[in-house]
């Protein structure tokens, strides 16, 4: 399988498990009584599992180059958190598909972002109006998700 397909496979994969998370860790909260601790029992089991996934692929990290990382290459945990967090304290209050229809729309904006200018180290991809009218439709999908 090239790279490319691989890469799609991979979205639509973390996309399916992306929109079972929130009731998952929603029931969780629910049993452990927060959805700090949830969202907090999540990454740890998450990291247990990435651990598991290097052990077995031999991967090991590059530390003398990781020195060299520029501050903010670290925190991507705590973007990590935050989500878990938010979206396992909104699914039960506003439904699922609700939650991860504004977090698409908002993922999809900053993305877009990132991509024009090029932020974080990446190539810059221009918006040009076929993006815009995509995120536009995105943002009046995530509206009618949340009305209906």
């Amino acid at each position: 399988m090239n790279q490319s397909v691989f890469a799609v496979v991979a979205a639509l994969v973390g996309g399916v498990l992306l929109a079972l998370q929130p009731p998952t860790n929603a029931m969780l909260a629910r049993g452990v009584g927060s959805t700090v601790n949830a969202a907090m029992i999540s990454f740890v089991v998450g990291a247990l599992a990435l651990m598991a996934a290097a052990a077995v692929l031999g991967a090991k990290p590059e530390l003398s180059q990781a020195k060299a990382l520029p501050w903010w290459a670290w925190i991507g945990g705590v973007y990590g958190a935050v989500f878990v967090f938010a979206i396992a304290y909104g699914a039960p209050r506003i439904g699922v598909a609700a939650v991860l229809t504004l977090a698409i729309a908002a993922q999809l904006a900053t993305a877009v972002a990132v991509d024009h200018f090029g932020w974080l180290g990446l190539a810059r991809r221009p918006l040009d109006w076929t993006k815009a009218i995509g995120v536009v439709m995105v943002f009046v999908g995530a509206l009618l998700v949340r009305k209906g």
